[in-house]
């Protein structure tokens, strides 16, 4: 490992077990996504656990994952995790969150979540951009991305940015502040990872009247969204590789 710092990802469930076993951990995963733009460390902490990372000069960024839980149950540990992201996204460290990390930096910062209206967004979705972002260096004005959630957020934090929507979907990205950023799709899923995702949902999609197979065929890889989470590391943290 190089000595650039460390990015904690910030874990708050696993993936379905047919991806865990394949693919590993989202400590993992998120790690393979990273690693053409970021030299130094990634590190998980389990939230649901209560382990934080240590904030100190070689923590360079948060990344937090998702999870099958919701936000709106408000469980101990997600209130704990909220309590302490009040404290840490003012002082101006990069927060990414994902899905789940999505809507917790969303509750955690002032706005609401709930189940969405519009029912589940599942598989390779399209996404557009409605404003302007280094995050969306190269980035297509409509990008394809992988999607897996049923809970939205419904009210925006005070000063926050919608920057992309989808038909499912008005909040797909937020900017919370100049440094801390969240998305609703998933960056770090490919089509492996997303069809996954959908066999094992299979009985509940198809119970709610929905398209398994439709879902499993659309399921794609998604270089752009990708590409946003790398954007993300490259413009705002410090210690990115000159190389990348």
């Amino acid at each position: 490992m190089s000595g650039a710092g460390k990015i904690a990802v910030l874990i708050t469930g696993d993936p379905v077990p047919a991806v865990l076993e394949s693919r590993g951990d989202f400590e993992v995963i998120f790690r393979e996504v990273l690693e053409s733009a970021w030299g130094g460390e990634v590190v998980g902490y389990d939230l649901r656990q209560g382990e934080f990372p240590p904030l100190d000069e070689d923590l360079k960024a948060l990344i937090i994952t998702g999870s099958a839980a919701n936000v709106p149950d408000q469980e101990p540990w997600m209130v704990v995790a909220q309590e302490w992201l009040r404290v840490v996204v003012p002082t101006g460290l990069p927060v990414f969150g994902v899905c789940f990390g999505h809507q917790l930096l969303s509750q955690a910062l002032g706005g609401e979540v709930q189940l969405n209206p519009r029912g589940r967004e599942m598989s390779t979705v399209e996404v557009e951009r409605s404003g302007e972002s280094p995050i969306f260096e190269g980035v297509d004005e409509r990008f394809q991305a992988n999607a897996c959630h049923v809970d939205t957020v419904v009210k925006l934090p005070e000063g926050a940015v919608a920057l992309a929507s989808s038909p499912l979907e008005d909040h797909q990205c937020i900017r919370f502040s100049d440094t801390c950023y969240g998305v609703q799709f998933h960056p770090e899923f490919d089509q492996e990872v997303m069809r996954g995702y959908v066999e094992s949902r299979a009985e509940l999609i198809s119970s709610e009247g929905l398209d398994v197979d439709a879902m499993r065929a659309c399921a794609s890889d998604t270089p752009m969204s990708g590409q946003i989470l790398r954007n993300f590391v490259r413009h705002f943290l410090d210690s990115a590789p000159s190389e990348a």
